[in-house]
């Protein structure tokens, strides 16, 4: 079979590729046994160019990318051939270190035993003409631990600049470029289409340096690999086209934006220090590369992104992102916007399916299962949801995987049951077989620490979580230790391998024939249990109900024109308020289209997904839409017509940034409370007011009254809001104090913030009342000086709050500034002065910190700024 697929293969091939090969007969005479083939990488095609050239004789089993041979084709035939399979660094982290390590002593076995081996010592693909090995380990482990194996250095030349190469900077879509090629091929009479030269040299160097170190045996394999390296080709597709073969000049590849001015010294000095014992290297400069001049490979790259989460708590991408020791002290700063090598799929022509115009509304039903139901009644086959790993699902593809995972759910214990995924459609899918399974969602924050997530489990009551290993592990490589919740977790992953293949076929017929399971439901009246940030206190539960999720999400839909052909690109994790409500509520009950990713802090691969998903609407905090807008180029992000923010002041410096980037989207601002579920207030796109919070959402009634005596408040005044109405949720779960008051003989939501209306009827968002202090008489609003100085040093590369404000305990409070600037308090105080503030709002200390803390949700923790202040 093998031997008439090659036959196949290499005809099929050489409709486009003239390949010859030097030394092949020469490296056979010495025998066909215990070889180490090492293949330059120019392009994805290569792989199957090598290894049909080398089948016969040498039977080679190469090494592959596990997430690239998923297909069904690719797996049959890496099975056949018996490849040795392993995940990226790149894109698993650090938990693909031990399966790359027992797969790399696997090959080993095999060469002993006479297989032959192709690995890719460089580890990728080229990004240039020349191949860079960089610090990579693995042929290294190999030549150590067998030192008699031969070793062939394959050279393919060729293929650089062609369609499977990256060229142009993103992995190629193989769907795509087949297409293409099939056409081109049937323009030119498929036997007539132009050759590409492709010339494949076989070296096996007796002076190889199998006792050398890593950097030597590295820099021998460049050297060979690289010598008179050809540039990137161009050759024509069809016969007719003019210019012949031509070279093409070496692509720019986009570096990493940031300012290193924005590193402070003591950042500088930990990094430096780090990398110093890292790499045993007591110089280092900014441009050093991490591969190449300090040696550190993907592995190693792996551990120090592990690092850096946990030294300085911003979240980091993949090992791709840093390459520089530059590159390593911007993410240090949180500053790094990263590259984004990876290659976003197009979502297919079913996502892209256009309707009549019709504006979105919820459905009829009293619960989110129901209006779920009734929306997937009306278009069962309208897809709905998607990510770049579960790929676009359909509403009957989602009621197909709740009626599969329903009876493992079921079985579950307890009445709640807790849900720690992000973004996902993984997450969509185990929010509703919860709720079908008539369980109580928890939604679980992984980003408060250890003993926040225990308080929350304990309040809530929650014995069983469900999960996913690949979160699992980030979180524990960022330090967190779950082993007191281990027995809680129930992974996704566990219970779809747990299903056979007649549960699947009796979940694919129901799903077409008998929705009776999800109908017949007894639904919880608590569509979810959230907890409040822990920015000021302990978290509180709050249990929202189906009527107050949907009653804020009717209201609101009612204020913004949204329609059935807008996609919505969601990023904020379930466990937030917007992202609970709209990220899940406003796809599953009204099925607008949404795009999920987990990680909002990855702006390029967000940008991306813009680009190849056509998202129109964007629903974000201020900073991770920033991070969007700075990685993103105005042709990526040319499909976006919205933009909402929430959960924090949007600076105007994001307004700027959008109008540049998207001249036609329209910014809007709004303001929630997670006890509110959360919309409160919202701008409206037709008329918004940047650095407003809008106009209060039908439904809502409110009153403005003076924090201290609870009298109503003059108009134009500002006073704390006082709220009533159906979004609003009954009361904390445990023993938290009553949220609610009694005013004009009525019960009130008191949210504690600070608000004024003008005499437009336009709410403008002054501050928290616990973020108020009584100095001289008069509430000093913490916010206000924040604003005043955000205002006056805060610029365009800002990722993230730069300064906070918090005030000491007891009868005399004072102010104290923490910053990531370098501020000195005489500045900072003329700095409100000259904003009109009084002297009473002036700074008593000044405290330069590293990074100024924020939560999972993305505000700062306040909280964390006070035990430091304590």
């Amino acid at each position: 079979m093998l031997a008439t697929f090659r036959r196949l293969l290499l005809a099929g091939l050489g409709l486009r590729y003239r390949v010859r090969t030097h030394n092949l007969e020469e490296i056979a005479a010495k025998g066909t046994r215990g070889i180490l083939f090492l293949p330059t990488h120019p392009a994805n095609v290569e792989p199957l160019i090598v290894v049909g050239t080398l089948w016969d004789p040498f039977k080679v089993r190469p090494f592959a990318d596990q997430d690239g041979v998923k297909g069904p084709v690719f797996k049959v035939l890496t099975d056949l051939v018996r490849a040795f399979k392993i995940p990226t660094v790149a894109k698993h982290g650090q938990s693909a270190t031990a399966k790359i390590e027992a797969v790399l002593q696997d090959s080993i076995a095999a060469l002993r035993q006479g297989d032959n081996v192709i690995l890719y010592p460089a580890g990728r693909m080229l990004r240039g003409k020349l191949e860079s090995v960089s610090g990579n380990s693995a042929v290294e482990t190999i030549v150590k631990a067998y030192p008699e194996v031969r070793v062939v250095l394959v050279k393919t030349r060729g293929l650089w600049g062609s369609r499977t190469s990256l060229y142009q900077s993103t992995d190629p879509d193989l769907k795509a470029v087949a297409v293409q090629s099939l056409k081109d091929l049937a323009a030119s009479g498929f036997f007539f289409m132009p050759k590409r030269p492709v010339d494949i040299t076989f070296e096996e160097p007796a002076d190889f340096p199998r006792q050398g170190t890593r950097a030597e045996i590295n820099a021998y394999i460049e050297n060979v690999f690289n010598h008179d390296a050809p540039p990137a080709t161009y050759v024509p597709y069809r016969p007719w086209e003019k210019g012949g073969i031509r070279p093409l000049p070496e692509p720019e590849r986009a570096r990493a934006a940031g300012n290193l001015e924005n590193v402070s010294p003591a950042t500088r000095q930990i990094v430096t220090a780090h990398l110093q014992e890292m790499c045993g290297v007591s110089q280092l400069q900014d441009s050093d590369q991490l591969a190449q001049d300090l040696a550190l490979d993907s592995l190693k790259r792996s551990e120090l992104l592990a690092w850096l989460e946990g030294e300085f708590g911003f979240p980091q991408g993949n090992t791709d992102s840093i390459q520089t020791v530059a590159d390593v002290l911007l993410a240090a700063a949180g500053e790094l916007v990263g590259r984004s090598e990876i290659r976003v799929e197009s979502p297919g022509p079913a996502w892209f399916e256009q309707a009549a115009r019709q504006r979105l509304e919820v459905p009829p039903g009293d619960t989110l299962a129901a209006c779920f139901l009734a929306a997937a009644r009306r278009h069962p086959n309208r897809v709905i949801v998607a990510d770049m790993k579960s790929g676009a699902k359909s509403h009957r593809d989602l009621i197909t995987g709740i009626l599969a995972l329903l009876p493992a759910i079921q079985k579950l214990p307890g009445e709640k049951l807790g849900i720690m995924l992000p973004a996902s459609v993984g997450a969509s899918l185990a929010y509703l077989t919860t709720m079908f399974a008539g369980r109580t969602p928890v939604m679980i924050n992984w980003t408060v620490g250890r003993k926040n997530l225990e308080f929350a489990l304990e309040l809530s009551g929650t014995q069983k979580i469900l999960t996913a290993r690949a979160l699992v592990q980030k979180v524990k490589q960022q330090g967190l230790d779950l082993s007191s919740i281990e027995d809680r977790l129930v992974y996704l992953e566990d219970l779809g391998a747990g299903l056979t293949r007649g549960d699947k076929l009796k979940a694919f017929l129901r799903s077409r024939l008998d929705w009776s399971p999800l109908t017949r439901a007894k639904i919880s009246p608590v569509a979810a249990i959230l907890f409040t940030s822990g920015s000021e206190t302990v978290p509180k539960g709050v249990p929202l109900t189906h009527a107050n999720v949907l009653t804020d999400l009717r209201q609101t839909l009612s204020l913004v024109d949204i329609h059935n052909n807008d996609r919505l690109l969601g990023m904020l994790p379930p466990f937030h308020s917007f992202g609970l409500t709209i990220n899940l509520g406003v796809p599953l009950t009204t099925g607008m289209r949404t795009v999920y990713h987990s990680n909002p802090t990855e702006g390029a691969l967000l940008g991306q997904i813009v680009e190849a998903y056509k998202a129109t609407v964007a629903v974000a905090t201020p900073t991770f839409l920033q991070g969007i807008l700075r990685a993103s180029n105005a042709s990526q992000l040319a499909s976006l017509r919205l933009g909402v923010v929430g959960a924090e002041a949007c600076p105007a410096r994001v307004y700027d940034l959008l109008r540049e980037r998207c001249p036609k989207a329209v910014l809007i601002e709004g303001y929630g409370i997670t006890e509110c579920s959360p919309i409160v207030a919202l701008n409206v796109p037709e008329a918004p007011v940047p650095g407003t919070i809008g106009r209060l959402i039908p439904g809502l009634q409110h009153a403005l009254v003076d924090a201290e005596t609870g009298e109503p408040v003059a108009d134009g005044a500002a006073g704390m809001l006082l709220l009533r109405g159906p979004s609003i949720f009954s009361g904390y779960l445990g023993d938290a104090p009553d949220p609610f008051v009694d005013h004009a003989g009525q019960k009130w939501y008191k949210t504690g913030d600070i608000v004024r209306q003008d005499s437009n009827g336009v709410w403008s968002f002054v501050g928290r009342l616990k973020r108020f202090i009584k100095l001289g008489g008069e509430m000093i609003s913490l916010p206000a000086i924040e604003s005043a100085l955000s205002e006056k040093y805060s610029t365009p590369q800002d990722e993230g709050p730069i300064l906070a404000v918090v005030a000491s305990a007891g009868d005399h409070p004072e102010l104290v500034l923490y910053t990531t600037l370098d501020l000195d308090r005489e500045a900072a105080n003329a700095t409100l002065k000259a904003s009109g503030l009084s002297a009473l709002y002036n700074l008593r200390r000044v405290e330069k910190i590293e990074a100024i803390p924020i939560l999972g949700t993305g505000k700062t923790d306040y909280r964390a700024l006070q035990n430091l202040l304590h």
